[in-house]
């Protein structure tokens, strides 16, 4: 396979391809194309805008060297587009194409699709459905990419970020800004450039900054979110130090996992595995490695690994149905801390659905401020507080 990524991966968009989406999907081949090219080139800028973000580039690694993205794989998606685009496939590929899309966009997936969608002129509620059959198309053409041509993760993200400004023309305006990284990477050597002829602008940038510094300390106590809800973010990375060492456990569908002694992964199998204790409603188990933006309930790539393998267990466990709940300190606005850790509690739960768990097994709900475990008038306590957590509702 010759040729840079985009070429490749445009290549791949002939008439077999297009065709069985624009059939599915009820719509013109043209329209089926261009919304093909726009998300594709999506996914691409999103990787490259987001491949300087700690453990990012690892974690997309692993989607695209997993076994189940082999040229046999990638072979049967251009073969039977049908029926990822009509969303009844359950093979491994377009599992892995769910992840693949979570991880790279995130809470904004919709958002990018309703994008994709309007630029390529789709009939409303379809381009959810053409972005997640690109999904695996992208993440096919990028394993080819990487084994041919013997790349390793930082190799990718070198080439990404090389080849970015082509995956610009694709885009239409504003869309970068839903990928959370550097995104306007066609622009970033010219505004060097221009940064370099205008040095007498920087005492003038200053001043305002050091006012509007002073204007946000003095309003701090009035922020309803930011400051009231870090949640795990705080939380998470203060309980990561008493996880106890990680092993290799094998769950009952024959799945390997490494996991630590006292996180929540172990926590739940050990629930599930003990039939003496019932489902009631008191047994929350707290994520303990799930990381989301500041004020925001953007899951960052790091909490990718932890919401892998609570799926893996789910899924192992097909019995079972859980709750997810999001839970606030009480610092803030309380309506604004509700909707977030409701918003948070939901991300997560889509994030276990795009990683293969029925959502009919799924549920979730932010409390906000209630419930609280630790003191509010202390930072640990008010760090204690701010968490996501599992409640098993069916064994």
């Amino acid at each position: 396979m010759a040729g840079s990524i985009l070429e490749n991966l445009m290549s791949m968009l002939g008439p077999q391809v297009v065709g069985q989406a624009a059939s599915q999907l009820g719509e013109s081949p043209d329209t089926v194309q261009r919304g093909l090219q726009t998300g594709a080139a999506a996914m691409l800028a999103g990787l490259a805008a987001k491949a300087g973000q700690p453990g990012f580039l690892s974690q997309i690694f692993g989607l695209i060297t997993n076994p189940a993205n082999s040229a046999g794989a990638l072979s049967g998606v251009t073969s039977n587009l049908g029926s990822l685009v009509s969303g009844v496939s359950n093979s491994p590929i377009s599992t892995l194409g769910s992840q693949f899309l979570s991880t790279i966009f995130g809470s904004n997936t919709s958002a990018v699709a309703d994008s994709v969608g309007r630029a390529a002129g789709l009939a409303g509620g379809k381009s959810g459905s053409l972005l997640a059959m690109a999904a695996p198309l992208v993440l096919g053409v990028l394993g080819q990419h990487v084994r041919q041509n013997n790349l390793s993760a930082t190799d990718l993200g070198n080439t990404l970020k090389a080849e970015a400004p082509n995956f610009q023309r694709f885009l239409p305006a504003g869309l970068g800004s839903l990928f959370g990284g550097a995104t306007n990477l066609a622009a970033a050597a010219p505004a060097k450039v221009a940064a370099a002829g205008n040095r007498w602008l920087w005492p003038i940038i200053l001043l305002v900054a050091l006012a509007l510094l002073g204007i946000w300390f003095l309003n701090r106590s009035k922020a309803p979110v930011n400051d009231a809800v870090q949640t795990v973010s705080n939380a998470g990375t203060t309980a990561s130090s008493a996880l106890g060492d990680f092993f290799k456990t094998k769950l009952p569908d024959g799945v390997e996992l490494n996991i630590p002694k006292f996180g929540i992964e172990n926590k739940l199998i050990a629930f599930l595995n003990d039939s003496s204790k019932p489902v009631d409603t008191t047994s929350w188990f707290n994520f303990d490695r799930l990381l989301f933006d500041t004020g925001k309930a953007t899951l960052q790539p790091s909490s990718q690994e932890q919401l892998a393998n609570i799926a893996a267990i789910l899924k192992a466990y097909p019995n079972a149905h859980v709750k997810i709940g999001g839970y606030t300190d009480n610092t803030g606005d309380a309506a604004a801390n509700v909707a977030l850790s409701d918003a948070r509690a939901k991300n997560v739960m889509n994030a276990l659905v795009a990683a293969g768990v029925d959502p009919s097994r799924l549920e979730s709900k932010g409390y906000g401020d209630q419930y609280p475990v630790g003191d509010n008038a202390t930072e640990e306590g008010r760090a204690q507080n701010r968490r996501i957590a599992l409640l098993v509702t069916q064994k």
